[in-house]
């Protein structure tokens, strides 16, 4: 199991103050042996022309690859078994059936109030953990900073990391004030990748964590993989640096053990975690709710969903696929299916869970990642993959996809459980999902987007509390942005009643 842990987790760790000594030439000829008879020995190319810290830093890091496993998987990944048709899938494709799901939109108040007040419990009984995904950068967004740290332009120019720490601390604030205790915590576990880590360990430590308990935000790095050429080579990205790419969302499990986080959940008694991406500036991150909800089922795994918009709308669905749950693409189904209309409930689609990447797992379950992490698919991302060429040395930028990168997907564990063990919790859109996918101006999952949904937010806020916003029509500017440390759910703001908000606004306290 360890081999098979180095293997998936790849990243190398510095050796800071050792002195640089050049490989042995037994062990360098043996490694160079064990690449050529996985036909992969294009990687030495420009071994000879090195200095010897570069020669040190290749050796070191082909060492940690093991190229015939690689081979294996991407092969796998490359030629997967044959997938059903449209039409087939639509044979074995259902809903999740009534007993494994619930809805905010028409549940019971009670219930609702029940499973937030036993979640605020778990909380307050420091049984609850939170795993950000954070590894993404903000490439498509104009910026080479991790994705967290980005300002989607809110008054109060609050970055998504801040957004989410400050709901962590509020959700701690409930739970303290419920139970008249102190100290509340909600270990928040960040994961980062290879090129994120770093700046985001400097962007916490800068804004002082926000207010929450540096001991009590833990940041670990996900594994990467070798880049692949279309001719199922190795890429190099330098002479002496073989071409990674982190390995996908699906990564969290692998990156749990090799980083020790699981050890620290396990140490501190956590019995429930939720897990996110960093993307979405409404997520109700801890929410007590799901927490309440996923316990109350006695569950391994839940999930929420928001409705999905249209038949069209290209979004993965929780599903029931041969029994078990699972997500399928919409890439997948056919129109038909796409289009098909819920027989009690004839006004909205029959397949319409639409998936946001929001999960809650039980701790139970992640203490058995070794038995199954192995045996997760790999899946192909084509990629343009910028590279030096092996032939004369030079960097090449393609201007079209000329590999592959290699990643898994977090909901591929889904199919593993049986129904019983699994539920799924349908959210209102406006108030928990807005992914920030596209550069400023793009007009759909842009930080234009999401800076107004949270705007929007505030204003409903407001007015359910008894409040008035009035907007500057003149400068177009509409909403109200409410700090997380004043209200995580549109609680608390009873001070608003009567009260005329000026718009665009930031409360920051009462």
């Amino acid at each position: 199991m360890n081999a098979f842990m180095e293997r998936l987790h790849l990243s190398s760790k510095d050796k800071e103050g050792t002195p640089v000594k050049e490989p042995e030439e037994q062990d360098l000829k043996k490694l160079q042996e064990k690449y050529g008879k996985a036909k992969q020995g294009q990687v030495f190319a420009f071994y000879d022309e090195l200095d010897v810290k570069h020669k040190a830093a290749l050796f070191d890091q082909l060492s940690s690859i093991d190229p015939d496993y690689i081979n294996t998987i991407t092969e796998k990944a490359l030629h997967p078994p044959k997938q059903p048709s449209s039409d087939e899938l639509a044979d074995v494709l259902k809903p999740l059936p009534e007993t494994a799901i619930a809805s905010i939109l028409d549940s019971k108040s009670e219930d609702i109030e029940s499973w937030y007040s036993s979640g605020l419990d778990l909380v307050a009984e420091g049984k609850v953990a939170v795993v950000l995904m954070a590894g993404g950068q903000g490439t498509r967004l104009g910026s080479s900073d991790p994705k967290g740290c980005f300002n989607i332009g809110l008054p109060s120019g609050k970055s998504l990391f801040q957004i989410q720490a400050e709901r962590i601390w509020k959700v701690q604030q409930l739970a303290e004030r419920k139970h008249r205790k102190k100290n509340v915590v909600i270990p928040w576990y960040v994961m980062t990748s290879g090129p994120t880590r770093g700046p985001t360990e400097k962007f916490f430590r800068e804004h002082d964590y926000f207010g929450l308990a540096k001991d009590d935000v833990i940041i670990f790095e996900q594994g990467v993989l070798p880049c692949i050429s279309n001719e199922g080579k190795i890429l190099l990205e330098a002479k002496a640096k073989v071409a990674v790419a982190p390995d996908g969302n699906g990564g969290i499990y692998q990156a749990l053990l090799t980083s020790s986080a699981r050890t620290d959940m396990r140490k501190r008694g956590i019995e429930h975690i939720h897990a996110y991406c960093v993307d979405n500036c409404l997520v109700k991150v801890a929410d007590p709710v799901f927490i309440g909800f996923a316990a109350s089922k006695d569950v391994d795994i839940a999930t929420k969903v928001v409705r999905k918009r249209s038949a069209k709308e290209p979004v993965g669905l929780i599903v029931l696929k041969n029994g078990k749950p699972d997500v399928v693409e919409y890439s997948e189904i056919d129109e038909a299916t796409a289009k098909a209309k819920d027989p009690k409930h004839p006004d909205v689609l029959k397949f319409r869970a639409a998936n946001i990447v929001n999960h809650y797992y039980s701790f139970r379950f992640l203490e058995t990642i070794e038995e199954w992490a192995h045996q997760l698919p790999y899946h192909v991302a084509r990629k343009k993959i910028p590279f030096v060429n092996t032939d004369d040395g030079e960097t090449v930028k393609p201007d079209k996809p000329n590999g592959i990168k290699l990643e898994q997907f977090v909901f591929d564990v889904f199919s593993r459980l049986e129904l019983e063990k699994f539920a799924s919790l349908e959210v209102k859109r406006e108030d928990e999902f807005s992914p920030l996918k596209n550069a400023k101006g793009t007009g759909e999952d842009d930080p234009d987007t999401s800076k107004k949904d949270i705007l929007d937010q505030g204003t409903r806020w407001i007015k359910s509390a008894g409040g008035t916003v009035v907007s500057e029509e003149e400068i177009g500017a509409t909403g109200v942005e409410i700090s997380p440390l004043i209200s995580y759910g549109g609680e608390g703001l009873e001070f608003l009643a009567g009260k005329e908000i000026r718009a665009p606004a930031v409360l920051e306290r009462e």
